[in-house]
């Protein structure tokens, strides 16, 4: 498959609408008390134990919900301890919930039907306090377990392109997806939840590395194969979605490459049977770049946004005093976080939601978005109950930071049809959809392209649930009715395709978990 045949990437997309896309079976069922396995565990294999200081760093969530910088000065150290926390906080287990059918481990960050697909692995040099090596995090055992030993950074380097922020980081996070695990519920459509909730988790991380003023970038760029050779990834069960960076220092040693074994490592089956959603593994090969000069191709293209009109009317957001800002530390509100499972009837501030909006939809570090600091997702709200701001359809411009009406009115019924005909999105205060031109997406970046939008978009998100449980708010992320969401938005948004929804609002007493 080629990358620039973007006919995939619009097949797969179409084709996992709601409600009728072609990829979708309507008489798919899904047994929430099936037996599931929702972490990787493997057999045999050597470990090390992380350290359990969680301490919060008394840094405000607010101040860190724009990210690290990238390219200034840092003066952070990652050791083991940080990169424990690291861990932790974007993906360890905060709290044990309990079901009908069990205790379910509860985790850092929001995950489509708490199914936990995600795994993150690390690729370090010597750190202070670890070996160089290349690991995978086990969250219910906090440990690493070890897959090679040894300094493999600079496997990461040649399949990065030569990112000079690859070259420089002492560790890289990678994340990557267990397809099974989310697809046993959401059959094709898990390949968009891979990013949806791969971004929900590198907000915290994103977040945590700023308050250890670590610097941090994202990778989206790299050869698909040798990265998931380097952690023994078949790369049909599961693949690596994205790296990270973490930290800058003493570039990664140069010279010839040693031979990189396959890895013999045993894991536990994740579950007794499992069914192949073949469109997860087509749109994602679709997507892959084979080798250097394919990843500094894609990295270096320029993606021309369409043009959007400033408004004559635009409804200015006044921004809350810093100094009346709550400062709960970014550590408590991941561990408060959780996901609104009803909404009070009630209405937030004008100034919560402009802090939420100013403070989240800035520019994501990814390694391409040419020129630097694009963006290829666009806020679109339906606002309900936010005191001071009329009921109605809107569109936020992030540079002005300010709103534009669409069109006034009532639309709670609206949006819970749009939302899958849910109670959440009519009960919440507001609701944000995040719009991508996926046109001009694949022209730019081809198939790769829809992994950059979704991730944009789910980044943004999971960092809307930080601001708004630092503000002792609910949010929750949503599915919806693809179509009916352009068109409800329409002729502002004509072209456009939902990425992600997010809903925000009081949450009902006793009903956040």
């Amino acid at each position: 498959m080629n990358n620039q045949d973007t006919q995939a990437g619009w097949r797969y997309h179409d084709g996992t609408k709601h409600p009728y896309g072609a990829l979708m079976n309507p008489h798919h069922r899904y047994n929430p008390g099936m037996p599931l396995l929702l972490l990787k565990k493997y057999v045999g294999l050597e470990s090390v134990p992380l350290p359990q200081d969680k301490t919060p760093l008394g840094v405000p969530a607010l101040d860190v919900l724009a990210g690290p910088a990238v390219g200034s000065d840092q003066t952070g150290t990652l050791d083991l301890s940080v990169l424990a926390r690291l861990l932790h906080f974007s993906a360890g287990i905060t709290k044990i919930i309990r079901r009908p059918w069990g205790d379910l481990p509860f985790r850092a960050a929001a995950c489509t039907g708490a199914l936990y697909h995600i795994e993150l692995y690390v690729v370090c040099g010597d750190l202070p306090g670890l070996e160089a090596g290349v690991y995978h995090y086990d969250p219910e055992a906090s440990s690493l377990d070890v897959l090679r030993s040894g300094d493999f950074r600079p496997f990461l380097v040649q399949a990065s392109g030569g990112s000079p922020v690859v070259a420089r980081a002492p560790a890289t996070l990678v994340f990557s997806d267990v397809f099974w695990r989310n697809a046993v519920k959401y059959q094709a459509r898990e390949y968009r939840h891979a990013y949806w909730d791969s971004g929900t988790i590198l907000a915290n991380t994103l977040a945590m590395a700023s308050a250890h003023q670590l610097e941090a970038q994202l990778v989206l760029g790299f050869v698909d194969k040798k990265i998931n050779h380097l952690l023994g990834l078949d790369g049909s069960k599961e693949a690596a979605l994205a790296l990270l960076p973490v930290g800058a220092g003493d570039a990664a040693p140069a010279g010839d490459l040693p031979h990189l074994a396959t890895l013999p490592t045993e894991t536990l089956p994740v579950s007794r049977y499992e069914i192949d959603f073949p469109p997860i593994r087509e749109m994602h090969e679709a997507s892959a770049l084979e080798d250097g000069d394919q990843v500094a191709s894609w990295r270096a293209a320029s993606y021309l946004p369409k043009t959007i009109q400033d408004p004559a009317n635009l409804v200015g957001l006044a921004q809350p005093d810093p100094g009346d800002l709550p400062q709960d530390s970014i550590e408590e509100t991941i561990i408060r976080r959780g996901s609104t499972r009803k909404f009070a009837l009630e209405s937030i501030s004008a100034g919560q939601l402009a802090t939420i909006l100013s403070l989240t939809t800035g520019p994501i570090p990814f390694d391409c978005l040419l020129p630097a600091g694009g963006s290829l997702t666009h806020p679109y709200l339906i606002v309900q109950a936010v005191d001071g701001l009329p009921s109605g359809a809107y569109f936020y411009h992030r540079e002005q930071q300010g709103l534009e009406l669409l069109k006034p009115g009532d639309f709670r019924a609206v949006a819970g049809h749009l939302g899958l005909g849910q109670a959440l999105p009519a009960e919440a205060s507001a609701n944000i959809y995040f719009l991508a031109d996926l046109k001009r997406t694949f022209e730019a970046y081809g198939n790769r392209g829809y992994r950059l939008a979704q991730l944009e978009a789910s980044i943004t998100a999971g960092k809307m649930y930080l601001a708004a449980y630092a503000q002792r708010l609910g949010a929750t992320g949503l599915t919806f009715y693809d179509d009916e969401v352009t068109a409800f938005f329409s002729p502002h948004a004509e072209g456009l395709s939902v990425m992600f929804l997010i809903a925000l609002g009081v949450p009902a007493r006793k009903t956040i978990h």
